[in-house]
């Protein structure tokens, strides 16, 4: 979490809510516990799915190989300012 201020001079707060285990309701979850009662505005949410990739290899007289993996990222990310 991150805080930063709303074009109406609020406080906000950045939330990042990435990762593969992790989801929206994270942010939902945080931006609830900040706010409380009072209930929040959502000012921005961004979401991008990357892949990150990896080759690796091994060789040697009689033979090679080659390996690969790929894991996928879930970047997500909220601005929430609390309303009056």
């Amino acid at each position: 979490m991150r805080e930063t201020y709303a074009p109406d001079g609020r406080k906000a707060y950045s939330l990042n809510c990435s990762g593969t285990a992790r989801g929206w309701d994270k942010c939902y979850s945080a931006a609830g516990e900040l706010c409380k009662d009072a209930g929040y505005d959502i000012l921005d949410r961004s979401s991008e799915d990357a892949s990150l990739s990896s080759v690796s290899g091994n060789a040697n007289k009689t033979s090679a190989s080659v390996g690969s993996s790929s894991v996928k990222t879930n970047e997500r990310s909220m601005v929430i300012a609390c309303k009056k």
